[in-house]
């Protein structure tokens, strides 16, 4: 099933249906909803996906599990070529597949897997080899381990409003301060609210936003230099050093396809 709208199979009699789709750079998919959980693999291209929970960066080699009903904007970056899972709610729920927005890795079998799966008639015999590859699918997500891709948003309004902002155009000169005084808060008030709700302190918020926003820039080719200086950081040698900091790796390493380096 290529370049096809999952809406026409979710509701096709099956714990799990597969899609792929070719996507020109830049395009942007608007917030939608699907009844059944999906696996987002990007095999080409960097995907930028934002719920009201945050924004998650999705490199070429991992995918995205986005649970059953959760409203979800995709963005392009580079030319994006990506293949689905769609599992139904119920069997997402039972063998423990994330309740939040979760990017995962890919491993050289679910790769294969996910490529075979999309080419699969949607109502597959049951008991037949499709079936048992569809199965065998639905597991090698499960033990996929997940990765700190991801920039959580805030839930009072003031804040999830500034800092939905900053996503789009982060910057490590704004500082707590400056954040504090747009949101009408004191200095101590915004600190406290902001772990409070996303876990992590501002100064480490505003870190990942700057990464991920780093990251998706770079897949789209920009010069890791200029992505550097206009985002704030002293060198690229000081960029890097950030990313392996907070990521484990140089960011050339997430624009490589893992399964490739693999093969």
């Amino acid at each position: 099933m290529r370049n096809t709208r999952v809406i026409a199979y979710e509701d096709t009699p099956r714990d799990v249906v597969a899609t792929g789709n070719d996507y020109p750079n830049g395009l942007v998919l608007p917030s939608h909803t699907h009844k059944r959980g999906q696996c987002l693999y990007a095999i080409v291209g960097v995907m930028t996906v934002t719920t009201t929970e945050g924004a998650w960066v999705v490199p070429p080699g991992r995918a995205l599990w986005i649970p059953a009903g959760v409203a979800h904007m995709v963005h392009m970056g580079g030319s994006t070529s990506t293949r689905s899972a769609y599992v139904l709610a119920e069997v997402a729920a039972k063998i423990g597949l994330p309740a939040h927005c979760t990017v995962i890795a890919v491993s050289p079998l679910l790769d294969a897997l996910l490529s075979e799966a999309v080419d699969l008639p949607a109502e597959y015999a049951l008991g037949s080899r499709d079936d048992r590859l569809m199965r065998l699918l639905i597991d090698e997500i499960t033990r996929m381990p997940s990765l700190p891709l991801n920039t959580p948003l805030p839930q009072d309004p003031r804040l999830a409003r500034l800092c939905g902002a900053l996503i789009q155009s982060p910057s490590l000169e704004i500082d707590i301060d400056t954040m504090a005084h747009k949101a009408g808060m004191s200095r101590r008030s915004f600190t406290r609210l902001f772990r409070q709700q996303t876990g992590m302190s501002f100064s480490n918020w505003r870190q990942q936003a700057c990464l991920l926003a780093a990251l998706a820039r770079l897949g789209r080719g920009e010069p890791v230099t200029r992505v550097a200086m206009e985002l704030g950081y002293s060198s690229t040698s000081a960029f890097t050093a950030a990313f392996r900091r907070t990521l484990g790796t140089a960011p050339s390493h997430y624009l490589v396809t893992p399964v490739a380096n693999a093969a």
